[in-house]
């Protein structure tokens, strides 16, 4: 997502005061009739002015060529946009600064081209995230004085909100001293359940973010699609899993979700506290809790803490991950690149990629993508020497600089199959 820090001083504000088939992980695969089977969806803010809005543009390789901002690809109405694909369908999705936002959705025709689908209101929202054909999002602007946050559906099929309800978030972090669970993302397990890792917070005018509960990871469970609380997994080795707006779990092949760390509780002046590493812990699909997995990352890594990951498959994750030592926030800045098989307790920097001190701009987390066979993960990287997508080879930790994006820093990449295909 861009400009992350800016959404969360706006969310702040709020608190306190109210892919395809692919042989190579590089080129769609052309139709034989002509037209064109799957697209790339790549994102990008034109760095001519500021407070500008995205563009989409698409591409027909990662690996190759150039693509521009200039008089090409469709411009977002608003400043701030975020992106997910589901139900083969693109949504950007509007940060509304604490008002309704636009949701816009779209398809790839069998010309090659995206067509709008609907374009609707939808409350802002802090997490998102697809779950069997929905997209569930959570509103979160508790305080103390008012504890509850708010979860829409979306149905990926009507493109419509069909169900909503709150949660007493309070409640659910049971705190003695009153604080409050914060989601910091939001992971389905099959259709029928979702996981939500949270921070708890004062979420006073005084304590703000600030927690007297740093050396702890809370998973709170609901059943879907009627999002009815189940119960809570906890584990005293980590601090909180995730970060705001960034997703720490993610459930393999097996059903064991791996949970990872960056151990940046906060107190009442945002300073990061001193607490347990950074590290991955695991819950286990035959208990649904926590087992006595850990990887320590702070020691594998000689000091890095992650600040988001994403997954490629068979245990071996991409890292995002940040000196501890030059940490200044809790909301991120990582830009140093990593392959983690959680299965081997390995960790390797990829190779290949720009100095992390000449980078300005990445896109985290949910915002790359992985290529079908999971033997390459594409990520944006902006320097100033230009904007490009990087292919990172997960078996051999190498990346290799493909795609450029001229007149513009490049914010997510997606892939669509055209409408056609789907039929």
């Amino acid at each position: 997502m861009k400009n992350t820090y800016l959404l969360f001083a706006l969310g702040f504000a709020a608190l306190l005061f109210g892919g395809c088939e692919e042989d190579n992980g590089s080129s769609p695969s052309p139709d034989p009739d002509g037209g064109a089977s799957s697209k790339y969806i790549v994102t990008a803010t034109p760095i001519a002015s500021e407070g500008v809005a995205d563009y989409i543009l698409t591409a027909d390789d990662l690996t190759t060529g150039t693509i521009s901002t200039t008089a090409n690809g469709i411009e977002q109405d608003g400043t701030y946009r975020y992106y997910v694909t589901s139900n083969n369908k693109f949504f950007s999705m509007l940060y509304g600064q604490g008002n309704a936002g636009a949701v816009t959705t779209y398809e790839l025709n069998s010309s090659g081209e995206l067509e709008v689908l609907s374009d609707f209101q939808a409350e802002t929202v802090r997490a998102f995230a697809p779950v069997a054909e929905d997209l569930l999002t959570i509103k979160m602007t508790a305080s103390a004085d008012d504890p509850y946050l708010y979860w829409y559906r979306i149905s990926t099929n009507s493109l419509t909100i069909v169900n909503e309800g709150q949660i007493n978030c309070q409640e659910v972090a049971n705190k003695e001293n009153g604080e409050l669970a914060y989601f910091s993302w939001i992971t389905a397990k099959g259709d029928d359940l979702v996981y939500l890792p949270y921070f708890t917070i004062k979420g006073t005018t005084e304590g703000g973010w600030s927690t007297d509960y740093p050396d702890e990871a809370n998973v709170a469970v609901y059943s879907y699609p009627e999002m009815q609380y189940v119960k809570t997994i906890s584990d005293d080795r980590t601090s909180f899993i995730g970060r705001y707006f960034t997703s720490g779990l993610t459930f393999d092949e097996q059903g064991d979700g791996y949970a990872f760390s960056s151990a940046v509780p906060m107190n009442a002046n945002w300073e990061v506290i001193e607490t347990l590493p950074s590290a991955v812990t695991r819950i286990a699909n035959a208990t649904d809790d926590f087992d006595d997995y850990y990887f320590n990352l702070e020691e594998a890594s000689g000091g890095y803490v992650i600040d988001s990951h994403i997954y490629a498959g068979d245990g071996k994750f991409i890292g995002i991950m940040q000196n501890k030592a030059e940490m200044t926030t809790a909301w991120g800045g990582g830009k140093a690149y990593a392959i983690i098989d959680v299965y081997n307790k390995t960790f390797d920097w990829v190779t290949g990629m720009p100095d992390p001190a000449t980078i300005t701009q990445i896109t985290t987390g949910g915002n790359n993508l992985v290529s079908e066979d999971g033997g390459t993960v594409h990520v944006g990287v902006t320097t100033e020497t230009g904007s490009f997508v990087y292919n990172i080879d997960v078996a051999t930790s190498k990346a290799t600089q493909g795609l450029a994006v001229e007149g513009g820093l490049i914010t997510a990449i997606n892939i669509l199959n055209s409408a056609s295909e789907e039929e």
